[in-house]
């Protein structure tokens, strides 16, 4: 079994074919209190593909992510998540397409009252699988974030890099064909936080999932672009020659709309005044 969650083996099938996107938002707005907050976006997000989200705070990023996930709806345009629409899904539905997806939120949002193991394997208790396969799993999960020697503890008892990690362990513990990471690394410092890019790394390349990334760090978006994760040292490493990973990209709103969505090398060679600046 532990090999079985490092490697991505008896992995959840998702319901499109390899050419239909994960994600894909088709002309989709929403507004809170008579103020756009998206405005006709579209953009779609690959199998296997990592798109970083990039832009001001208050351009609508993490009501982009809600919307994935269902979370909220639109109030125009139709969104796709493994070839279904979502936009329009009965709740009964959205909760076993949630199944597929994982979700790491802004400042962890773990349970004060339960133990690290029992915030971790919170979807397996709900998913009523068996205590000692739970166990096993919510131990690989802590082992792939190198944080297994604090099962027993409880949040209160670890750092913000420590919940944080935790967070991701309770993000792939159910095999996710998809996961939000919803600014991952916020108010944490430069250390710690390439530490949580490290893992967002290694969930991209050794087991491949598809993943949305807000970040507020360009630091963090370019070195999850620039580097790989080496399986044999346990560590990220520079793309030779400069290069860059072909699958993760870039998404960059402000004030609601897609200003940016493309490619590393499309992103830093824009000549866009305001990408420049924004950039600098």
């Amino acid at each position: 079994m532990a090999e079985d969650l490092m490697t991505g083996k008896d992995a959840k099938v998702t319901d499109s074919s390899p050419q239909t996107p994960v994600v894909a938002f088709e002309n989709v707005s929403i507004s809170f209190d008579l103020k756009k907050v998206l405005d006709d976006i579209s953009f779609s997000v690959a199998q296997g593909e990592t798109r970083i989200i990039l832009g001001p705070a208050g351009g609508g990023k993490s009501v982009l992510m809600k919307l994935t996930n269902g979370l909220l709806r639109p109030d125009s345009g139709t969104i796709r998540v493994f070839g279904q629409e979502v936009s329009s899904m009965p709740e009964q539905e959205l909760f076993k397409l949630r199944g597929k997806i994982g979700m790491v939120f802004q400042e962890s949002a773990l349970f004060d009252s339960l133990s690290v193991e029992d915030n971790v394997a919170y979807r397996l208790h709900e998913e009523h699988v068996p205590e000692k396969e739970a166990h096993e799993r919510v131990i690989e999960a802590l082992k792939f974030v190198e944080l297994e020697q604090a099962v027993t503890k409880f949040p209160s008892e670890l750092s913000g890099g420590m919940r944080r990690r935790v967070s991701i362990a309770r993000a792939i513990i159910s095999r996710p064909d998809l996961i939000l990471y919803d600014s991952p690394t916020g108010g944490l410092d430069p250390i710690t936080s390439t530490t949580i890019i490290e893992l967002v790394m290694k969930q991209r390349d050794v087991n491949h999932t598809t993943s949305l990334m807000i970040t507020h760090r360009l630091q963090d978006a370019f070195t999850l672009a620039m580097n790989r994760f080496n399986p044999e040292t346990g560590k990220m490493q520079p793309i030779p020659d400069g290069g860059v990973d072909e699958g993760t990209k870039f998404l960059v709103l402000n004030e609601g709309k897609i200003v940016f969505d493309g490619t590393t090398h499309e992103l830093v060679h824009s000549e866009d005044p305001w990408l420049r600046e924004y950039l600098s």
